[in-house]
């Protein structure tokens, strides 16, 4: 084992899984954490389908909200004054209400049920990006609070708010700046929402802690790289890299590839 010199509470996380799943989790937290850091988004939707597909859904989604938490903490300043903090808000307030119910999924469905509907979601989201489809009218309060409930479901079940969030905000018109800027600050509001259920649904088991510890450092120097580089790309080439990855991501994380990757 890759960690047998650790302590022993990490050797006993690990043990039923091989160097090469270690090490896959490790790479997927750095690409994750690159995607993160370079468009405000896309973490969860590379991290949780490619770890679901090594550890399960319940472990996955607490293990990346433990270390986006500590690893995104950097961009919130800067996201709080560049963002809409008005448009936030409103969404944060529908993740009030979505997240417990995503929360309540995880916990009472089958995690295989969870890993097929998180990969298909991930498809049909990046699809609808991709069409070029842009909601061109301009947002109400209802329909911003209804698109932040369904992004919290996504969000309590699978750690994957990002899609509804992200069709929503960057299918318009605006600038990928303040796009970027309102998905870190409200990722940042719906996490601590988050937090709070997944304490009371008991998903933060002692495992989840040993693997944040493994992959942490990985997700955190990803984000570091993906701030430093982004701005340095077109909206265009923002927009096309981003959509690359989750796509990539999604595919690769479907369980009829699960023989691959033991």
């Amino acid at each position: 084992m890759i960690f047998e010199h650790m302590p022993v509470f990490l050797q006993t996380a690990f043990a039923s899984y091989s160097n090469g799943q270690i090490l896959f989790l490790m790479g997927s937290a750095f690409i994750a954490g690159l995607a993160r850091g370079f468009s405000g988004f896309g973490g969860a939707l590379i991290f949780v389908p490619l770890a679901s597909s090594v550890i399960g859904p319940k472990l996955a989604a607490p293990l990346l909200l433990i270390i986006d938490t500590v690893g995104a903490l950097g961009l919130i300043p800067d996201a709080a004054r560049r963002a809409n903090r008005r448009e936030v808000v409103t969404m944060a307030l529908g993740a009030l209400i979505g997240v417990p119910l995503g929360v309540l999924a995880l916990t009472a469905t089958d995690p295989l049920i969870v890993r097929w509907a998180i990969a298909l979601t991930v498809i049909l989201f990046l699809a609808l990006l991709v069409s070029g489809w842009r909601y061109k009218d301009q947002p109400s309060p209802l329909l911003t609070v209804g698109v932040g409930s369904l992004a919290g479901f996504f969000g309590g079940a699978a750690q994957i708010a990002g899609p509804p969030v992200i069709a929503y905000w960057l299918g318009g018109a605006i600038p990928v700046g303040i796009v970027r800027a309102n998905l870190v600050l409200y990722f940042a509001i719906s996490t601590a929402i988050t937090t709070v259920s997944y304490l009371i649904g008991g998903l933060f088991v002692a495992s989840v802690v040993a693997f944040a510890l493994a992959v942490g450092p990985s997700y955190a120097f990803g984000l570091y790289l993906g701030s430093l580089l982004f701005g340095r790309a077109s909206d265009r080439t923002f927009r096309r890299i981003c959509y690359w990855m989750i796509g990539a991501a999604a595919l690769i994380s479907l369980p009829l590839l699960d023989s691959f990757l033991r």
